[in-house]
């Protein structure tokens, strides 16, 4: 037994030897260097190339890549064919469709007017309803809910905002996969239970989400923002709640809002995947049918316009949170694309917008500024909004107005809008790259009422879009009397008096000029 280590180590160096000779014999036979042999002196074919022996193998090689130079930047690329189809169940229920077999899976959204603009008097009512959906049905808990979809392999979410409540389901089409997952989704659309221990589980994750947000300043502008823009209008209402509302709400309250504003008439079905029309249709009804039955909200109006107002509250931190905002446009305003491509070159595609190069690049003044149009049913708001040193907020605020104003006043340069149009136009495919993108695209046309080629005619708006165009629009909305400014952070400096004025401070010689 003492020697059967060293016989045992003889035996790997043997093996070693002959498969270093094998290799060896292997790389002296290459074609490179071929063998002495006596045959007659006769024409030889040509050697096999590595490329030879892969074509043999694999097939053609495939072509060269095309340099990017020999691109063609001023055709849009192409877009994947989208044949959207759309119509109503017995309810009057819309339903947008489109089959895309590609995939056996299918994405159903459903979107309803139920959002916090319906809250009424207890603000929070409505995300708190939406949060209860998938909670428990008669026969169900939250338990069987989850572990049902799961064993399905199939996907369930929910989530509410401000013109909306939304309810969505991905799945297998397979028979042995699809129909239960159905089954299951249109319980929950039928009957919720909204069961005691449940509400009191996300009644206190709310209240606790309340007293994180005031710790928050971001939150806290927000907060003002919103209230400023719409007081007296249901975008003016909290959608988290307050804590007097929050407590306030009882199981009849959420029962009486699911069954007033989630109904089939109040709804919108959107359906993308491996099936075909008659059992989208079908599937369609199933799930109308499953819903309670009544009519559609009323559309939120909308608001009333508001003068040019600013705010400060008070927060101790070491930066001030800065928000320029004022009432925008809805989703269906003829001027849509023309903001949205403007707001793009003034601070909506990051690094190389306006806003950016003045209060970044030029002066340092934040790390990041950006601005945004939030298109709803009735006109959202347009906020621009940055986060600086407090020493520097002033300066800060000055230049984006400065900047706003410019914009608003000249519009952008003829490179900016063409590079702008490259960009949007590019990116665009994205948005119907994926089956779930393109659920979200066909629901937001159902919700908002737009027509069935409403994509397509966005993009054509887009390219024809000129520089007056753009400017014209955005001197429409924005005028400079309806802006509002909130800043959260230190305690502000009084402003200096009349006596003080002829004095300026050395700090404030310092200061550099915007």
């Amino acid at each position: 037994m003492s020697q059967s280590k060293p016989f045992s180590v003889l035996r790997w160096l043997i093996a070693l030897a002959a498969l270093g000779t094998m290799l060896f014999l292997l790389m002296e036979r290459t074609p490179d260097n071929p063998p002495a042999v006596d045959t007659p002196a006769v024409a030889q074919a040509p050697t096999a190339t590595a490329a030879d022996t892969a074509s043999e193998v694999f097939g053609s090689p495939l072509p060269a890549l095309s340099s990017l130079e020999e691109l063609d930047l001023d055709t849009p690329p192409a877009r994947r064919g989208l044949d959207l189809q759309h119509w109503q169940t017995r309810q009057g229920t819309p339903v947008y469709f489109m089959h895309a077999g590609e995939l056996p899976m299918l994405d159903i959204q459903l979107l309803y007017a139920a959002g916090a603009s319906r809250d009424g008097e207890l603000p929070g009512l409505a995300m708190l309803t939406n949060a209860m959906l998938n909670e428990g049905t008669g026969s169900l808990d939250a338990g069987d809910i989850a572990s049902g979809f799961e064993r399905l392999g199939a996907q369930f979410s929910n989530s509410s905002h401000r013109d909306m409540g939304l309810i969505s389901l991905r799945t297998l089409t397979a028979a042995d996969k699809l129909e239960p997952a159905l089954s299951l989704f249109a319980q929950i659309l039928a009957k919720p239970s909204f069961p005691a221990n449940s509400l009191e589980r996300i009644r206190e994750q709310l209240l606790a989400g309340l007293r994180y947000a005031r710790q928050r300043p971001g939150a806290q502008a927000s907060e003002a923002l919103w209230s400023t823009l719409y007081p007296d209008h249901p975008y003016g209402i909290p959608p988290d709640g307050t804590e007097d509302s929050l407590k306030a709400i009882s199981r009849d309250d959420l029962q009486r809002f699911q069954q007033t504003y989630y109904s089939a008439g109040n709804a919108v079905i959107a359906l993308v995947g491996d099936i075909d029309r008659a059992r989208a249709e079908q599937l369609a009804q199933h799930l109308a049918d499953a819903m309670p039955q009544g009519p559609a909200a009323e559309p939120t109006p909308p608001a009333e316009k508001i003068s040019a107002s600013s705010q400060h509250i008070d927060f101790a931190s070491s930066q001030t949170h800065v928000l320029v905002a004022q009432q925008g446009m809805s989703k269906d305003d003829p001027d849509y694309a023309a903001l949205y491509l403007g707001n793009q070159i003034l601070g909506g595609s990051g690094f190389g917008s306006r806003l950016v190069e003045e209060v970044r690049e030029k002066r340092g003044l934040s790390y990041s500024v950006s601005s945004h149009f939030s298109a709803m049913q009735a006109p959202g708001p347009f906020v621009i909004s940055l986060q600086t040193r407090s020493d520097q907020a002033e300066q800060a605020l000055m230049v984006v107005n400065q900047t706003l104003d410019r914009f608003i006043s000249e519009g952008p340069t003829e490179a900016e809008l063409s590079r702008a149009k490259q960009q949007l136009l590019g990116e665009f495919p994205l948005s119907t790259a994926s089956n779930s993108a393109i659920v979200a695209q066909l629901a937001a046309i159902g919700f908002y009422h737009l027509p069935l080629n409403y994509m397509q005619l966005f993009l054509d708006r887009v390219q024809a879009l000129t520089v007056d165009d753009i400017r014209d629009a955005f001197a429409r909305h924005l005028p400079a009397s309806e802006r509002v400014v909130i800043t959260v952070g230190p305690p502000q400096q009084p402003a200096e008096s009349d006596d003080d004025a002829d004095q300026p401070s050395a700090a404030a010689e310092q200061e550099p000029s915007a």
